[in-house]
């Protein structure tokens, strides 16, 4: 990455106020002369062991087009509070940086899905649980036999830096992320997939915390999704991990969930960022 995870969660969020709107008469975003309005452009990086056992891996990017209509954007465990004060404030950093895009990709028609683990009940009445809960059941046409290698990180203690009790001080999603009309609210993998089928959707951008907890193991984000056939991509930068660098490998907090990152390219699915998303999908 041309910039570390730490400088571009310190992006004044001032500048962020104007991602999608226009500044002195020019979009900040402009579509480029001749791209197609309804396909998404993606920038993506991955990681491919050449040699086969070697364990050496090299950094690959290539790029893919995605239609809007076959992707959705899904926001993982973005609560309004968490137990570890320190993920707590990354959260709220990432918070302000996700709600431009979210309303730019729901502009361009990209299917919303909020995910906030363990507060459905604060949804319970809105019509976009409603419509989690009332799509038609779809069975995945493939289960995928993947492995799932260790993580590069020990979060076994919990993977907060302070020494805080473990509870439950989430009641809903942040705040500052908008939940619109045509969007959906759902924690259970089985919901998720059944939108997707039923929206003819095989593309699925995540962003959310943590990348080596709720990401890739909760049952609608990453690891399940791409087992049943879920093309997933990880929005790089609008992620963070539970990582104390006073644990295994002992590295910067920002450097360990840049190690679970590489994970994910290796073993699960391709990267994005979170500026070229926003340059695809206009202004």
């Amino acid at each position: 990455m041309s910039m570390t995870r730490r400088a571009l969660l310190g992006q004044s969020l001032l500048g962020r106020a104007f991602l999608g709107h226009s500044f002195l008469g020019q979009p900040v975003f402009a579509l480029p002369a001749g791209a197609k309005t309804d396909v998404l452009q993606l920038k993506l990086r991955t990681r491919v062991e050449a040699f086969k056992g070697s364990g050496i891996w090299q950094e690959t990017r290539f790029d893919r087009e995605a239609p809007i209509k076959e992707t959705a954007l899904l926001l993982c465990d973005m609560w309004d509070n968490h137990w570890c004060p320190g993920a707590a404030k990354r959260v709220d950093v990432l918070a302000a940086r996700m709600a431009p895009l979210v309303n730019r990709a729901r502009s361009r028609g990209v299917q919303i899905i909020h995910s906030p683990s363990d507060v459905m009940d604060f949804y319970k009445d809105t019509p976009q649980r409603k419509r989690m809960q009332q799509t038609p059941p779809a069975n995945p046409s493939v289960v995928l036999d993947l492995t799932d290698p260790p993580l590069p990180i020990d979060d076994s203690q919990g993977g907060c830096e302070t020494p805080d009790k473990v509870y439950k001080a989430w009641s809903r999603q942040h705040a500052a992320i908008p939940i619109a009309e045509p969007d959906g609210i759902s924690d259970n993998g089985t919901e998720v997939y059944n939108l997707l089928h039923r929206k003819g959707i095989s593309n699925l951008l995540v962003m959310g915390v943590h990348t080596n907890m709720c990401v890739m193991k909760r049952t609608f984000a990453i690891r399940q999704m791409t087992k049943w056939g879920i093309r997933c991509m990880l929005i790089r930068d609008l992620t963070d991990s539970m990582y104390d660098p006073k644990t295994r490998p002992f590295v910067a907090h920002d450097r360990g969930t840049e190690l679970v990152v590489e994970h994910i390219e290796k073993y699960w699915c391709p990267s994005l960022v979170s500026g070229d998303l926003l340059k695809t999908l206009g202004s």
